[in-house]
């Protein structure tokens, strides 16, 4: 296992653990109007690095799930092709544990393999998913916010919680009833492969 290195892109700190299960949020770029970010940053500035990144993390959190900006994920054509990115180097480059595709943010437990890193398998996601999805939708522009958030797992109980969290998400946003009923979800995917089924992309 490589060394755990800390780095930063000038948004937040992110932690490369090696092969070490890490638990990630990414949004679309829209996902969070700039001046509610803007009062975030102004309200928070006194606080130290460590409590503003907790603080701003846990504000963001909140505020996705209200449901901000295009909500383009929940176009099926559009979220299939985010998932489908997400499947694709399952194994090869990463183990995938779980993952929820909300209409403007991303969840996803994931284990880096090999010399992959957390910073270019996200690289990798948003580079391939943003030129799809732009072609598809005859879109221009960024499709996701440059920032994403990440911690590493650390321990049974802490990889317990993260993966409900990852299922119960659009439960409590108010999406679904259970989280197997949410379509780009791996609670979904389980309940398809339970049933013998194949994961199918539903109509707009």
């Amino acid at each position: 296992m490589s060394a755990p290195i800390w780095h930063s892109r000038g948004y937040l700190p992110h932690w490369e653990a090696g092969d070490i299960a890490q638990s990630i949020t990414f949004r679309l770029a829209d996902s969070l109007p700039s001046t509610l970010l803007d009062r975030w940053r102004e309200e928070l500035k006194t606080l130290p690095a460590e409590r503003w990144t907790f603080e701003r993390r846990i504000r963001i959190q909140a505020a996705l799930d209200q449901g901000h900006g295009s909500g383009l994920l929940s176009v099926p054509e559009v979220a299939n092709e985010v998932e489908q990115s997400l499947l694709f180097f399952d194994g090869a480059r990463y183990r995938l544990h779980a993952w929820c595709l909300m209409p403007n943010h991303v969840h996803v437990i994931a284990t880096p393999l090999g010399e992959w890193t957390l910073s270019t398998i996200l690289h990798s996601w948003k580079s391939f998913t943003a030129k799809k999805v732009n072609s598809l939708r005859a879109m221009e522009g960024t499709l996701w916010a440059p920032e994403y958030f990440d911690r590493a797992i650390r321990d049974e109980t802490h990889y317990s919680n993260a993966l409900e969290y990852v299922a119960m998400n659009p439960v409590m946003a108010g999406l679904c009833r259970q989280p197997e009923d949410w379509r780009f979800s791996s609670a979904w995917r389980e309940k398809m492969e339970r049933a013998g089924g194949t994961p199918a992309l539903p109509a707009e």
